[in-house]
């Protein structure tokens, strides 16, 4: 009877501690399929978000110039400009820690919007001298003159709102798999605890 005990004791023994052994390596494996469910995750967020829109503009040109330095001119002309705009997130630039210990993703860096502009310039209505004609050196001024306009225009404009729109979109599917996972998610050294977190925490 003691023999039969002890039998039963070791076998039980070895059960338990072959269950423990599965239920361990089992926990591994899922702690890794997680770990790498959410670095894919990242990885096909991190892509290129792109807004795109239209925009036109107006410009007057004048220059009033001595030439020879007492010979007055005047050159001007009236500027159209339609142009393409991209507002852009390279989400491949996002930084991030991954804690596998302590399951925790910490996003450490979103890249800021790129603005990409391409202007139609049209010129209309040229007035200039002889001696004062329009150069490459005009239309380098006036193409700066038209981007830096437009930039202000765009930064204004619903196509940035759309833009940080679709990034939070997109970080939001973050969320979504870590908190489905009981993983932690930070941005910095706040946690994204709803998916309406990234709007108050973004700048």
């Amino acid at each position: 009877m003691r023999n039969f005990l002890l039998g039963a004791l070791i076998t039980a023994l070895l059960v338990f501690g072959i269950k423990y052994f599965i239920d361990q390596s089992t926990a591994r494996k899922t702690e890794l399929q997680s770990s790498d469910l959410i670095l894919n995750q990242i990885k096909n967020v991190g892509k290129l978000v792109v807004t795109e829109g239209h925009f036109s503009e107006v410009i007057n040109y004048k220059e009033n110039k001595k030439v020879y330095s007492f010979i007055p001119t005047i050159k001007t002309a009236l500027v159209v400009v339609n142009a393409k705009v991209e507002v852009s997130y390279d989400l491949s630039q996002i930084e991030y820690i991954l804690n596998k210990d302590i399951k925790t993703v910490v996003i450490t860096k979103i890249p800021e919007p790129e603005i990409n502009i391409n202007p139609d310039i049209k010129y209309h209505s040229l007035e200039y001298g002889i001696l004062n004609q329009f150069n490459p050196k005009d239309h380098n001024l006036i193409r700066q003159k038209v981007v830096q306009q437009l930039n202000k225009k765009v930064k204004k404009s619903s196509l940035v709102t759309n833009s940080e729109n679709r990034l939070i979109s997109e970080l939001q599917k973050i969320y979504i798999l870590t908190n489905s996972l009981g993983w932690t998610l930070k941005y910095n050294n706040t946690i994204i605890d709803n998916q309406l977190k990234f709007e108050e925490v973004l700048p």
